[in-house]
């Protein structure tokens, strides 16, 4: 076994990042040491509600919560309940929270866990990165503190999902990801960046979400379209059963979009490959955000030609093996299912 490594997750929890939290509360090479909440899928207060259901849903003890900012740094919020559900996690109920908040926020939680590890935490971001920017600026040694940094964010020569160029995280709040990039010129760590290139890669699938019920113990009916909206999950296992009701609502969202009865698994991504970064290939590059263009705003720009005259600031994944992954996510996610019953 692997020694558990120091595990700081940044999310705006959201179907996709309660997976994530799923993996990692899974892997037992991970020491989660602290959650901030971020606002994005949905505002950060019910952020902050599905973070602590989902540790008192799971069992997981001892976790700090700390609540981010309401808003991006200077534009207005926009949430994503067509995507997510009005509560973010699609149609999954989950149970009161057994825990409070931390009396800090969640800039000053990044930091505080950053000294506590110095050179031995992992972060990961998986939503927009306003809370890691406000760090920053607290405190500019961070990514020297840092022994790796993961964010689910962009697109590189690829569409986006929010506009045509733009991915949901970065196009949420683009100043953050430009101070954040910024943060990291001159690093020797460059932060792991999984933009939409990589992460469209990643779909679950009914036949996979099936094969995760099993796997836990916990067969259920399986999902289709045919489907009435919101079915509920016939899974016996608690956590299979939000993970469903989940996933079927970011299933149906998939769908209507014309992209199938499927869901990217952006964020869990991120989590497997904070604890092994072999799993993806990369490229490293300078990257910048776009803040000013009339359409182009949020944009997400790699320099693979150099034309900059900059070094590489990130390191862009750009290949990775979905059936491995799924692998390893069933495998994980299944065994700790399968111990809570």
């Amino acid at each position: 076994m692997r020694p558990r490594r120091p595990v700081f997750v940044d999310v705006d929890t959201g179907v996709d990042d309660a997976m994530a939290l799923a993996y990692l509360f899974g892997s037992e090479d991970a020491e989660l040491v602290g959650i901030a909440s971020t606002a994005g899928n949905v505002g950060v207060r019910q952020v902050c509600r599905n973070n602590l259901g989902l540790l008192a849903l799971c069992g997981v003890t001892g976790v700090p919560v700390s609540m981010g900012s309401a808003t991006p740094l200077s534009a207005p919020l926009r949430t994503a309940e067509d995507t997510h559900g009005p509560q973010g996690l699609g149609y999954a109920r989950l149970p009161e929270a057994n825990s409070e908040l931390t009396t800090y926020d969640a800039a000053e939680a990044w930091v505080r866990a950053a000294h506590a590890h110095p050179g031995e935490l992992i972060g990961v971001a998986t939503g927009p990165l306003t809370n890691l920017a406000l760090a920053l600026r607290a405190e500019p040694a961070l990514p020297r503190l840092l022994a790796r940094l993961v964010i689910m964010g962009g697109a590189f020569d690829y569409r986006g999902n929010t506009t045509p160029v733009a991915e949901w995280n970065v196009s949420v709040d683009p100043e953050s990801a430009a101070e954040v990039f910024a943060g990291w010129n001159g690093a020797e760590n460059l932060p792991i960046v999984l933009g939409l290139n990589l992460t469209e890669n990643v779909a679950m699938t009914p036949e996979l979400l099936s094969r995760l019920a099993g796997a836990a113990g916990s067969p259920s009916t399986p999902m289709s379209a045919a489907d009435a909206r919101g079915t509920v999950s016939t899974a016996s296992n608690p956590l299979i059963r939000v993970l469903e009701d989940a996933m079927r609502f970011y299933f149906e969202f998939h769908h209507d979009q014309g992209e199938g009865y499927l869901a990217h698994l952006h964020d869990p991504l991120a989590a497997a490959v904070a604890l092994d970064t072999e799993i993806v290939r990369y490229r490293a590059a300078p990257v910048d955000v776009e803040l000013t263009g009339t359409l182009t705003r949020g944009m997400t720009i790699a320099d693979w030609s150099r034309r900059w005259g900059r070094e590489p600031n990130a390191v862009i994944g750009v290949d990775v093996d979905p059936a491995a992954f799924f692998d390893r996510f069933i495998d994980r996610v299944g065994a700790f299912a399968k111990r809570l019953g």
